[in-house]
């Protein structure tokens, strides 16, 4: 149990802290929306714009890169009494990465932004902080990564139930009953070997 316990918080901590170079990795790809400032408030300078729906897609994409090569790697380090804390594991810290990397990739330019807003004359067009339209984004690279686990577990476990039979029984090929052998042999042509012979 003291080693299950310990393989879950070594895989929940190892994802959890990629959080940070995916959140890194978010800030720099997704493209940030912009806000005019009316009455100490924002409001989106374009209310048609895809700028929110590209920046969950970005992050999307980064957790699901992650969450494939996170399974992977589990189903390649598991061993055969493992799997569930690998799972728990990959579940927990998956969402953790996902958490932190959205807090993360918020946080840049978030001061300024807050320090503008309270600062600047209406109608001022401002650049904000990426944000999570979908909270459900963060979902997925947990998700991801337990269906690749569990999918590369269920293809090995197919092979190593697949029977290793290739031949077909017929006469004249040996045949144990009992531990011991008889041979199937093919009636001579005209012949009933059920008859009894007069």
């Amino acid at each position: 149990m003291r080693r299950q316990v310990q393989i879950w918080g070594v895989v929940t901590g190892a994802l959890a802290l990629l959080g940070l170079p995916a959140g890194l990795l978010w800030s720099r790809l997704a493209e940030r929306p912009e806000y005019v400032i009316v009455g100490g408030d924002t409001y989106p300078a374009d209310s048609e714009s895809e700028v929110l729906i590209g920046a969950d897609g970005t992050l999307a994409a980064i957790c699901v890169a992650i969450g494939l090569l996170a399974g992977a790697v589990a189903y390649w380090r598991a061993g055969r009494s493992n799997e569930v804390p690998l799972v728990l594991g990959l579940f927990t810290g998956g969402l953790l990465c996902s958490v932190l990397a959205w807090w993360l990739g918020h946080q840049f330019g978030l001061g300024g932004f807050e320090h503008t807003v309270r600062t600047a004359a209406d109608g001022t067009r401002i650049t904000g902080p990426l944000d999570l339209g979908a909270t459900a984004v963060a979902t997925l690279q947990p998700l991801v990564s337990v269906i690749v686990f569990g999918m590369l577990e269920a293809m090995d476990a197919a092979g190593r139930l697949r029977p290793s039979y290739q031949g077909g029984s017929g006469a004249g090929e040996p045949q144990k009953v009992r531990g011991g052998e008889f041979d199937l042999q093919a009636a001579p042509p005209g012949r009933d070997v059920h008859r009894r012979e007069a």
